[in-house]
């Protein structure tokens, strides 16, 4: 009898991203503000076509396309940007037009991606042909990081209590999966004061016990474990 072989890797050609200084990690929410002519553009149409976008953490420049004034004569005398090449696809679940030239999203992060092949368009827009992670599965958390699980669940308790309002802005929302060690690991990497690059590794790794007992022991650091 002859084994199937394993499936390839989904692709996606021509990607368009939106380098950030911030990560999306796969479940969670992000709200931003749309006002630059190259992502106006991209987010309308993502937004009419149903399609995602992805999301990937700059590691030198800026969000916002600044003139370089140092820049040689023969680039296009904008400030170098550079992103990592592990990001996460974006899916837009809200979109408002306060006044033109502004827009407003909110969207969730769906599954991760590896950029194969990355493209600058002339306008500034960044596209990439990209390798589709599959869907993390889902491992529970162990005895011994149930409490990393409960503390979260606290901490959400007690701004339901507090402040139910500013709950509904957080990369956290409904439905919970407390019992997913991947879940539990990439809602608390969000909510931490944590450098973007450490997010960055954090998010990358396929590991998601791993992940949960990396976070247990930067909590712990942080003296927010108890």
């Amino acid at each position: 009898m002859t084994s199937r072989p394993e499936a390839e890797p989904l692709t996606l050609s021509q990607l368009p991203l939106f380098p950030l200084q911030t990560v999306l990690f796969p479940g969670g929410w992000m709200s931003l503000r749309i006002f630059e002519v190259r992502y106006l553009d991209m987010i309308g149409r993502c937004h009419k076509a149903g399609a995602p976008f992805g999301i990937v953490a700059l590691s030198e420049g800026s969000e916002v396309r600044r003139i370089d004034p140092l820049a040689p004569p023969s680039g296009d005398g904008f400030a170098k940007e550079v992103f990592h090449s592990v990001g996460t696809l974006a899916q837009i679940e809200m979109l408002e037009r306060p006044q033109p030239g502004l827009m407003l999203i909110r969207c969730r992060g769906l599954q991760r991606f590896h950029v194969n092949r990355r493209q600058q368009l002339q306008h500034g827009l960044w596209v990439a042909d990209v390798r589709l992670d599959a869907h993390e599965a889902t491992v529970a958390v162990p005895d011994h990081l149930a409490s990393t699980r409960d503390a979260l669940q606290r901490l959400l308790n007690n701004l339901q209590e507090r402040d139910p309002e500013q709950l509904k802005e957080l990369p956290i929302q409904p439905p919970y999966h407390w019992d997913d060690s991947g879940w539990v690991a990439n809602r608390w990497t969000e909510l931490l004061p944590a450098p973007t690059d450490l997010k960055q590794r954090l998010m990358a790794l396929d590991n998601p016990l791993l992940r949960l007992e990396l976070v247990s022991d930067l909590l712990e650091k942080l003296g927010l474990d108890g």
